[in-house]
C-alpha cells in the first residue's frame, strides 16, 4: 500500500497500513497466520505475497483489535483474541483508563471457514498459547494482570479458570521447550495502576479530559521498569524470571520464544529483538 513501507514512523497512519501483532505458521500446509491489530485475521501462503483477509467480524461485531493467535497443529484450529470491540490499537491506554470488557476469545476452523466466539467481556485479552496435549488453551487477560485456562478438551471443555495471577501486565505467551510457558510482560503493576484499577471511575474521568492520549501513551512509558518475563509451569507457578536489570534498554517485553539455550526477546516499544543466553 503506498506510504506504509519503509523505514519511517507508522504510529500515524498504522490503522491504514496495518499492524501485525500474532504469528504463527499451520505446519501441515506451511500458510503463515497474521493477526493484525485493524486488518483482522490474514493468511500468507507459502510463496508469501500479499496477506489474504480470512476473519474481519465475529457475530456480527467487526474485529477492532485483533491481537494473539495459536494453532491447533493436529486440527488447524485457529485461537486468536480481539482484545476490544470498542477501542483500536492506537487507542490501547483507552482500553486500560475505561476497564473495557468488550474482548473475546474465538476459535477458526479453516475447514468449514466458520469462526465461533468462545469467551466475551474479557478486559484487554491478548496473547494465546495451547498447551502441548492440546487440552486447553491459556489466555493472557492484560489489563487484570492474570492468565486464564480455557478448556477445550476433558470433561471440562467449555469452562474457565484463573491459571495464575501476575504482579505485571501480561502479554503474548509462549510454550517453552523445557516444559511450562513464558510469559512476557509490558511493566509491573505499580501503585498508579493499583490505584486506577480499584477506582475505574478516575480512568473514565481521565478519558473525558482534555488530553493527548497519544503524548500520556508515551509519557508514562518513560517511567515503566526495566523488562520483565516469567516462566510458568503446567500449574501455573513461577519457575524462572527474566527481568533486564542491567538496563539493556528491554523495556515493555511483549514475547519470549526460548530457542537451542537462547530467549529471543521482543517489545512493543524497540526496534529490535533481544538475546539472552539462559
Amino acid at each position: 500500500m503506498d506510504g506504509c513501507g519503509g523505514p519511517r514512523d507508522h504510529q500515524q497512519t498504522e490503522h491504514i497500513c496495518g499492524r501485525p501483532l500474532g504469528l504463527c505458521f499451520d505446519e501441515t500446509h506451511g500458510d503463515l497466520y497474521i493477526a493484525d491489530a485493524y486488518m483482522g485475521l490474514l493468511r500468507v501462503g507459502t510463496q508469501g505475497g500479499l496477506a489474504t483477509k480470512i476473519v474481519t467480524h465475529a457475530q456480527g461485531i467487526p474485529l477492532r483489535f485483533t491481537n494473539g493467535l495459536d494453532i491447533d497443529q493436529s486440527s488447524g484450529a485457529i485461537y486468536f483474541t480481539d482484545s476490544s470491540s470498542q477501542y483500536q490499537r492506537r487507542q490501547y491506554l483507552s482500553v486500560v483508563l475505561s476497564g473495557d470488557k468488550s474482548g473475546r476469545l474465538m476459535k477458526y476452523d479453516p475447514v468449514n471457514k466458520q469462526v465461533r466466539v468462545l469467551l466475551s467481556n474479557l478486559t484487554f485479552p491478548n496473547g494465546v498459547a495451547l498447551s502441548k496435549d492440546g487440552n486447553f488453551i491459556l489466555l493472557a487477560e492484560t489489563t487484570r494482570c492474570r492468565i486464564l485456562r480455557y478448556w477445550i478438551k476433558t470433561s471440562k471443555a467449555g469452562t474457565v479458570e484463573v491459571f495464575a495471577q501476575l504482579q505485571g501486565f501480561p502479554d503474548n505467551i509462549k510454550r517453552s521447550p523445557r516444559g511450562g510457558y513464558w510469559v512476557g510482560m509490558n511493566s509491573r503493576r505499580e501503585k498508579l495502576s493499583e490505584l486506577l484499577f480499584s477506582y475505574p471511575w478516575i480512568g473514565n474521568v481521565l478519558l473525558k479530559l482534555p488530553l493527548d492520549i497519544a503524548m500520556l501513551q508515551s509519557t508514562l512509558s518513560k517511567y515503566r521498569g526495566s523488562g520483565l518475563a516469567v516462566r510458568l509451569s503446567e500449574n501455573g507457578d513461577i519457575l524462572e524470571v527474566f527481568e533486564d536489570n542491567d538496563g539493556d534498554g528491554l523495556k515493555s517485553i511483549s514475547e519470549v520464544m526460548e530457542k537451542d539455550g537462547r530467549l529471543w526477546i521482543g517489545s512493543i516499544a524497540l526496534p529490535f529483538a533481544g538475546r539472552y543466553r539462559i
